[in-house]
C-alpha cells in the first residue's frame, strides 16, 4: 500500500475513534443523566431512589432484547454497526472555524467574563440554573458556537472559571448546567456601572 493511501486511511481511523469516543462518552452521560432525573426528593426513604432504580431496569431490560435480537439475527450487528460508524464520523467533523485559524473565536471562550456572566444570569433568570444545552441553543440561535457540543460549551465556560455542575435541576430535568449559585460575581467596573 503506498504512503498516501496509508495515511488517508490513518486519519479515517483516527478520526472514527476520536467519535467512537465521543459518541460512548455522549450517549453514557446521557442515559447517567436519564437514570438520575428519576430521583424524587419530595419522597423520602428508599421510595427516592425507586425511579432510579426503575429506568436503570428499563435499561438493563433494553440491552438484554437488543442482545438477543442480534442472537437471534446476526445480520442486525451489521445495521448497529454502520449506525455507530456514522454517528462516530459525524461527531468527529472538524468544527467549521478550525480551518480558518485567523477569524476571531465566538462564544464564551472568547467573551469578556462580564458579557459571559451576564448572559448566564438572563438565561436562569428566576430559575434555579440554566441546563448547558439551553446555553448552547441559545448562542447557535444567534450564530455563535456553530458545530459545538455541550461537551465543548462546558469545557469553555469551565475555561473562562465559570463552575458547572454535573446535575443542575430546572424544570423537573436534571442536566450539566450552571448553577445560580455558581454564577461569577460581577467584576468592580460592572458594579460600578450599574450603581451609577
Amino acid at each position: 500500500m503506498k504512503r498516501p493511501a496509508r495515511d488517508a486511511l490513518a486519519r479515517v481511523a483516527g478520526r472514527l475513534a476520536r467519535g467512537s469516543e465521543l459518541v460512548w462518552q455522549r450517549r453514557s452521560e446521557a442515559l447517567a443523566a436519564w437514570v438520575r432525573a428519576g430521583r424524587r426528593d419530595d419522597l423520602t426513604g428508599w421510595r427516592t431512589v425507586l425511579g432510579p432504580a426503575v429506568r436503570l431496569a428499563l435499561l438493563g431490560t433494553a440491552g438484554w432484547l437488543v442482545a438477543r435480537l442480534v442472537r437471534a439475527r446476526p445480520v442486525l450487528m451489521w445495521a448497529l454497526a454502520a449506525g455507530w460508524l456514522i454517528a462516530a464520523w459525524r461527531a468527529s467533523r472538524p468544527a467549521p472555524d478550525e480551518d480558518a485559524e485567523d477569524e476571531p473565536e465566538q462564544g464564551p471562550a472568547a467573551a469578556d467574563p462580564d458579557a459571559v456572566r451576564q448572559l448566564l444570569a438572563g438565561l436562569i433568570g428566576d430559575r434555579p440554573g440554566v441546563h448547558l444545552s439551553a446555553v448552547l441553543a441559545h448562542l447557535q440561535g444567534r450564530g455563535l458556537g456553530e458545530g459545538w457540543e455541550v461537551a465543548e460549551l462546558r469545557s469553555r465556560l469551565e475555561a473562562q472559571g465559570v463552575p458547572v455542575r454535573r446535575s443542575v435541576k430546572v424544570a423537573g430535568r436534571v442536566a450539566y448546567g450552571v448553577h445560580r449559585d455558581d454564577l461569577p460575581a460581577p467584576s468592580p467596573g460592572e458594579a460600578a456601572d450599574r450603581a451609577a
